[in-house]
């Protein structure tokens, strides 16, 4: 990593410290969130096999045709109850949140409480 974006790299360090504590099991996915500048994206991953189960993002056609969201803030709490109902089709109700290092408010926020909404517990 150059020093060219202290930013980025700082969360990098926070990922890192968070991925120690967090891992997603069979029972227990690990329910992951990356946020872009325009964009956010979860997915409920499964740690041990290394596989992803479910996945939603705002770069879903499905979610790009739908034009009522205010702001990015709504979208994010839309695609956590987008996520959350996926999970559910695949019989999994309980998560660890991994925060990928972001700060927990605004969109990260958002789409947790989303997803709690849709029914994941966490």
């Amino acid at each position: 990593m150059g020093s060219t974006n202290v930013k980025k790299e700082a969360r990098l360090k926070r990922k890192q410290r968070i991925r120690k504590k967090v891992a997603g099991s069979q029972e227990r996915p690990r329910l992951s969130v990356f946020r872009s500048s325009k964009h956010i994206y979860a997915q409920v991953i499964d740690d041990v096999l290394g596989q992803t189960i479910v996945a939603a993002s705002t770069m879903e056609k499905a979610v790009k045709d739908k034009s009522d969201f205010e702001n990015k803030v709504s979208k994010a709490s839309y695609i956590g109850k987008l996520v959350a109902e996926r999970a559910k089709e695949k019989g999994v109700s309980n998560v660890v949140f991994d925060r990928n290092g972001f700060m927990y408010h605004g969109r990260v926020k958002a789409l947790s409480d989303g997803a709690r909404d849709g029914g994941l517990n966490f």
